[in-house]
């Protein structure tokens, strides 16, 4: 199974120059039956990483642009009345698929966002009195644009919470972009593209879940992600600064998806066990939408990174 996902992330890596945490963290999702929230600067590369997953994948995949003019049945689908048999007959929407990037999700208004968040967290979708199953593998990428604000509407705390990771992209180094360049500037010249062979079905990603889920984590981890999230909430008797700078700490949600994130991270570097640098290289992912600066840390210019670096100190690693 490790060698299906080698391919896939090799596949990943020939589609996207540089980006590496993302490509992970795509995979990690995957694994961990979560969702990822990419923010990050036009051109970053962020829809065509999740076509790329989508491409390597035997699942159906759904691009949704969202717009503030969309309302909930543009995303679950809509009963719509058939004269020929006199009676109403359900029309899927989008949402009723394996992989879905939602595209600058930040733009739908909040009944939009709302119909979205039954389908991430309860993997259904509920149109009049009834409820219909997503498919057993559903991604959810959503990305949003950090600049250009006018016309969003601000993800709620309670949305943010059911991302499992959110992701953070900057710009390429100079020799990635010099590579960017170059490979665009060959497939442009080239008459042909390669055909791109699916290398994962929903089976073989059920079956890797499983395996992910029997992933060794040690007492003395689980407590440190305990440690780690309490901290969060009040971390006054440790670092008094630190207990101004934080007005809102992370639910119980942050320490399921840092132990989860954990554990698909040891199964993609090929170890049975999670060990302390797995959730110290996602410790940022899984908390930075989780957490909120007080008024005291955001007129400081203390921003949510440094905080996170500050619980990384203080609370011990064992």
């Amino acid at each position: 199974m490790t060698n299906q996902f080698d391919a896939l992330r090799r596949h990943l890596e020939q589609a996207i120059v540089g980006q590496h945490a993302l490509l992970e963290r795509l995979l990690i999702s995957l694994l961990a039956d979560g969702h990822l929230l990419v923010e990050g600067l036009p051109g970053l590369a962020k829809t065509t990483a999740v076509r790329a997953l989508a491409s390597g994948l035997a699942m159906r995949f759904q691009r949704i642009q969202f717009t503030p003019d969309m309302i909930p049945g543009d995303i679950t689908g809509t009963d719509i009345f058939v004269p020929r048999d006199g009676h109403f007959e359900f029309v899927e929407g989008p949402v009723f698929s394996d992989v879905i990037l939602a595209d600058e999700i930040n733009r739908a208004p909040p009944k939009v966002q709302s119909a979205l968040l039954e389908a991430m967290q309860e993997r259904q979708v509920t149109v009049g009195t009834t409820t219909r199953a997503l498919p057993p593998v559903f991604l959810v990428m959503a990305t949003q644009n950090p600049i250009d604000h006018e016309g969003t509407y601000p993800l709620p705390e309670a949305q943010l919470d059911r991302f499992l990771l959110k992701v953070q992209l900057g710009y390429p180094t100079q020799d990635e972009e010099l590579e960017i360049l170059r490979r665009v500037s060959r497939q442009l010249a080239s008459d042909t593209t390669a055909a791109i062979l699916p290398v994962l079905a929903s089976d073989d990603v059920l079956a890797a879940r499983r395996e992910v889920n029997s992933i060794y984590l040690d007492a003395m981890l689980e407590r440190y992600i305990v440690a780690l999230v309490s901290a969060t909430r009040d971390p006054s008797p440790r670092d008094p600064e630190l207990g101004q700078w934080l007005e809102r700490g992370a639910s119980p949600r942050a320490t399921l998806a840092l132990a989860r994130a954990g554990k698909a991270r040891a199964w993609l570097h090929g170890r049975d066990f999670v060990e302390p640098g797995d959730l110290l290289e996602l410790a940022h992912d899984v908390l930075n939408h989780r957490i909120a600066p007080s008024f005291t840390a955001r007129a400081e210019g203390i921003g949510v990174a440094r905080i996170i670096e500050r619980l990384l100190d203080i609370v011990p690693v064992p």
